[in-house]
């Protein structure tokens, strides 16, 4: 096709950054018994491991997004996956859950500001009428991640110990930072907004709302999927090993859910696409609570429950676009941070609804937290269908 222009090769280079930082950030999930056998810790304190790690990026995002504003863009994402990889450096040699946990908070400052700052070089690298494209392959690095590289290092992590994951990561990232440092190069900075224009958009009901439909609906799945692991090992009594390979099937889904959520949103709309999902992944995490218990349930369960946890991505990350351009057009930039801190946020919520679950011996109940989490999910969003159609 005449259109489909090559993309810039420093595209790709983020793209596998982006693989390592969606390792880095649930890769836990699947070593998460390892990891509290060894530190001689609780399930529900190892959990918060993922909790912690999200809620340090939904919190840091915009504050370090603010911070490299005009600073040059190669320059900030050269610093960003630096302190990346040190990060996850830091959490392969550990030898106590507070330095994991040191470690862990390091890689998350870093993860959230590569990809607001990461996907503004790649539309601008991109061109014009080829910006969705570039982002959307900058994204499949994370999209990717889930599908290979947590399950394949969930197996090594729980055959040859948790720390080898962290140090593969490491090495890619290290790899990613030479790649970037040689091939990318220094885009143009456009004028930034004012402090006080970006800041406005914490000021915007419709953006706050959006970012309410983003953490609740996106973060309903962590209840149950940060505690994945024992859930299949405890319950379902799957080995460690099988349990791992089957992530592979929750993630093939994940890939999967992502391209038709794209497609729903593109046909729909993205609030419709988004009240449907959510009723559907409403239904999925409903029938988790019998399916855990009969393998072969758990096994069907897990595709169709990938599938739907990320099929509302494209759709959220579409609404917010749709309601900053409209509200807030000069900090389109700002708001997308503050999407991006609006998905870990909503990972933090789950993982600690999940998480009070775990503490009081009711792992199996974990499902209910997360059909609670969507259901809310549907008030703000009700609420932005309501004044949009009122304004248009």
């Amino acid at each position: 096709m005449a259109n489909q222009v090559r993309l810039h090769p420093s595209i790709y280079v983020l793209s596998l950054t982006a693989f390592a930082i969606g390792v880095a950030e649930f890769i836990v999930v699947g070593v998460l018994s390892s990891i509290a056998s060894d530190f001689d810790i609780s399930l529900d304190k190892a959990g918060a491991l993922v909790g912690l790690y999200a809620l340090a990026l939904a919190i840091g995002t915009p504050i370090v997004t603010l911070l490299l504003a005009r600073f040059n863009k190669k320059s900030a994402l050269l610093a960003l996956i630096a302190i990346f990889s040190f990060g996850n450096l830091i959490s392969a040699i550990a030898t106590s859950y507070e330095v994991l946990l040191i470690g862990r908070l390091l890689t998350a400052v870093a993860h959230g500001s590569f990809f607001a700052i990461g996907a503004t070089v790649a539309a601008t690298l991109a061109g014009k009428g080829q910006e969705s494209r570039a982002i959307a392959l900058m994204f499949a690095g994370l999209t990717l991640a889930m599908v290979i590289g947590v399950p394949l290092g969930s197996f090594i992590g729980n055959f040859a110990g948790w720390q080898w994951p962290f140090v593969a990561v490491f090495v890619i990232a290290t790899i990613s930072l030479v790649a970037t440092a040689a091939i990318l190069p220094k885009p143009d900075i456009l004028p930034s907004a004012s402090l006080s224009e970006q800041l406005s958009a914490l000021n915007n009901p419709n953006i706050l709302a959006m970012m309410g439909v983003t953490s609740l609906g996106f973060g309903a799945t962590f209840t149950a999927f940060t505690y994945i692991t024992p859930i299949m090992t405890q319950i379902s009594d799957f080995t460690e090993q099988t349990a791992s390979m089957l992530l592979l099937i929750f993630g093939a889904a994940t890939f999967i859910g992502n391209l038709a959520g794209g497609s729903a949103a593109a046909r729909f709309g993205w609030h419709r696409a988004l009240l449907g999902i959510f009723s559907a992944l409403a239904l999925a995490l409903s029938f988790l609570l019998f399916a855990m218990h009969q393998q072969w349930l758990m096994v069907a369960t897990l595709f169709i429950w990938g599938m739907l946890a990320f099929a509302i991505s494209p759709s959220l990350q579409a609404g917010m676009l749709s309601i900053a351009e409209k509200y807030t057009p000069k900090a389109v930039g700002f708001t997308s941070a503050l999407n991006i801190s609006a998905f870990n946020l909503g990972i933090a919520l789950g993982e600690s609804a999940g998480g009070r679950l775990v503490s009081i011996g009711e792992m199996a109940y974990t499902p209910a937290a997360g059909i609670v989490m969507v259901m809310l999910a549907i008030v703000p969003l009700y609420y932005l269908i309501v004044t949009n159609r009122k304004t248009t």
